[in-house]
């Protein structure tokens, strides 16, 4: 049911930009009074096609839906049969357009895309999204965030803003990191103000020292470098496989843990962490037992269960009953326990293992704003998003980002399935996020792409004179083979994040 899930999600997510991008080109062209010949969706043979009467315009659905065109009238593509095209389309071919209309063609294309982008996440930001709040988990010890005296627990109110005016408000966890990661990418100084969970309404500055981080360092893993975690919530254990240092110890369904070792817990992924840390050595574990116990989500229980966070639906049968709290008043106990050695599939290096799935529910903010306000959020998050993107691609180009961060259409099909999953608003947001990298994609100066037209256009608009035939045709092999290797390296990622090569 996943696969198939992320295969219409694809099919849609792709479906809806293409068309998008490519009308972005239709509806410029014909306002320039440019005749259109195809609109095609997909490449290859024609599944569905129609004419306009109208326009005269062939509609086309193809068989490989990764793409599509838009074919406008143009003599050079008659240059062996001149006398083919009608005298009266001779006015609408593309080639005898202005410079200035050709630019305004070939830029519709993206620009359509950034629109789309706009608008999606203005619907996002005014009918409402559940975020995590913004509540740091206890950082590790030496990280940037436990340095500038985050102990756990903090409410993150506000982040210095890029121009050094005053503080820029953080409603939820997605907005904490998008902040975070801005500032890192500039290498810049920033004060976070915080709310403790024990000083009322008090808040307290805190100095984040983020100039020294790498590009390599700004990937998907961001947050966790610099010692972030989402907090505040409550971990429990959601399943305990048969036979496991879990078991073994006396660790039951619905035991909700405090701390390991003395150190307070609210994050799953520093208490996997610190498990991983102490293979075959004993740990602490402080636990509550007992009292009201919330149902774990099934659906995000099942979703984990397949890549192995969570035991079997045998292994949860087995515990339900045995397991079952029915005490009031919760009772607090110490239980040792030592993380069996196995070997990280991974990184191949030998971690700890207890055999727990763990379900964290932490605190989440309804985040909601005005029309306006939803209009203005998503034109910056589009721009902040596409400097952003073109930026990391630079600093790609130069070696100062690593290359691993290109994905291709195995990872963006796992993403709209996962996205897809969450929700509508989730699905929206990983569209404008696509359709963002389309058009900055489309932009880059590479022929073949619409940047490459827009390039000679520009040379055309300054010197008077158009980029030679000659010249095209070596520009458009050195792009065709650009665009060639860079998909060979997505392809190449994709591959490795599915089998960890």
């Amino acid at each position: 049911m996943n696969l198939l899930t992320e295969l219409v999600a694809f099919v849609v997510a792709i479906g809806v930009l293409v068309v998008v991008h490519e009308y972005g080109h239709y509806s410029v062209a014909r306002l320039c009074g440019v005749k259109v010949l195809r609109f095609s969706i997909g490449f290859g043979r024609p599944l569905l096609q129609w004419v306009s009467k109208k326009s005269g315009t062939e509609w086309t659905i193809s068989a490989l839906p990764l793409g599509g065109y838009v074919k406008m009238l143009d003599e050079r593509e008659f240059a062996d049969r001149p006398n083919s095209i009608s005298p009266d389309d001779l006015p609408h071919a593309f080639n005898r357009q202005s410079v200035g209309k050709r630019i305004a063609i070939v830029a519709a294309g993206p620009i359509a895309n950034f629109i789309l982008a706009i608008v999606l996440l203005a619907v996002v930001y005014a009918s409402g999204v559940s975020e995590p709040a913004a509540v740091v988990a206890a950082p590790p010890a030496q990280s940037v965030a436990a340095q500038a005296g985050f102990q756990g627990g903090e409410t993150v109110l506000a982040v210095s803003a890029a121009n050094g005016n005053g503080m820029e408000q953080v409603r939820s966890w997605a907005d904490l990191r998008w902040k975070l990661l801005s500032a890192a990418f500039d290498h810049r100084h920033v004060v976070v103000a915080a709310r403790d969970a024990h000083a009322g309404s008090a808040s307290s500055d805190y100095s984040l020292d983020l100039s020294h981080l790498e590009s390599k360092d700004l990937d998907d893993d961001f947050m966790s470098r610099i010692g972030f975690e989402p907090g505040g919530g409550t971990l429990r254990i959601a399943g305990v496989e048969p036979g496991s240092a879990a078991q073994q110890a006396g660790l039951q369904k619905g035991d909700r843990l405090s701390a390991i070792d003395g150190h307070p817990v609210d994050s799953a992924s520093s208490f996997i962490t610190y498990v991983k840390a102490h293979a075959g050595k004993p740990v602490q574990l402080q636990i509550l037992r007992g009292g009201p116990v919330p149902d774990v989500n099934k659906d995000a229980r099942k979703d984990a269960n397949k890549d192995g966070s969570l035991a079997d639906d045998q292994s949860e049968a087995q515990n339900n009953a045995a397991n079952t709290a029915t005490a009031t008043t919760p009772q607090s106990l110490t239980i040792a326990v030592t993380p069996a050695i196995q070997r990280d599939e991974e990184t191949g290096q030998q971690v700890g293992r207890i055999g727990a799935a763990l379900s964290a529910q932490g605190p989440s903010v309804e985040v909601r704003y005005g029309l306006l306000e939803s209009a203005r959020l998503g034109a910056n998050r589009t721009w902040d998003i596409g400097v952003y993107s073109l930026r990391m691609f630079g600093r790609m180009l130069t070696g100062e980002a690593s290359l691993k961060n290109l994905s291709g259409p195995v990872t963006i099909a796992d993403y709209a399935g996962k996205s897809a999953r969450l929700g509508p608003s989730a699905f929206l947001s990983f569209l404008a996020l696509v359709s963002i990298s389309l058009g900055v994609l489309n932009l880059l100066p590479i022929p073949v792409l619409d940047g490459g037209h827009l390039l000679y256009y520009a040379v055309e608009a300054v010197t008077g004179k158009t980029v030679s035939d000659r010249w095209q045709m070596v520009l458009q092999r050195a792009g065709l083979a650009c665009i060639v290797a860079l998909s060979a390296i997505a392809l190449f990622n994709d591959l490795a994040r599915l089998i960890h090569f």
